[in-house]
């Protein structure tokens, strides 16, 4: 089986404070997660910061077949080849996230809607790091 790799990232206004979050399964048992506030950005770059975290950890635990998992309709479509890049903002993260997926033998982008529990955990976890960081200001 695939590891299933689980990604969202937000912002609190488009530009605004941005985090993602990332939840890594291995047959439907929780191994990872990770949140991280990332500054003030557009929602869309921090979905890609969220993909290019997770891509890394896969490529850093030497995994070869790995399905990523998003809400992002935008980011998967893009990734397979199916939306093209129009933002100068994102070109440089879609690249990035391209280079490094192409270090996986076999990586597959996978839009899920919000509501999957994975995501929804994800998203739980981003807002954490987004609350956490509203405080401090």
């Amino acid at each position: 089986m695939p590891l299933k790799i689980y990604s969202d990232g937000g912002s609190r206004g488009n530009p605004g404070h941005s985090a993602f979050a990332v939840v890594v399964c291995r047959d439907d048992e929780i191994v990872h997660k990770y949140a991280e506030y990332i500054g003030v950005g557009t929602n869309n770059a921090a979905e890609y910061r969220g993909l290019i975290y997770a891509i890394g950890y896969a490529v850093d635990s030497g995994e070869d077949e790995v399905e990523f998992i998003m809400d992002s309709k935008l980011v998967t479509e893009q990734m397979k080849g199916n939306f093209k890049v129009r933002s100068d903002n994102i070109a440089g993260l879609h690249g990035d996230a391209k280079a490094m997926a192409s270090n996986i033998r076999y990586a597959r982008f996978t839009h899920r809607r919000r509501s999957d529990p994975m995501i929804t955990m994800a998203d739980a976890l981003l807002n954490i790091e987004l609350d956490a960081r509203s405080e401090v200001n």
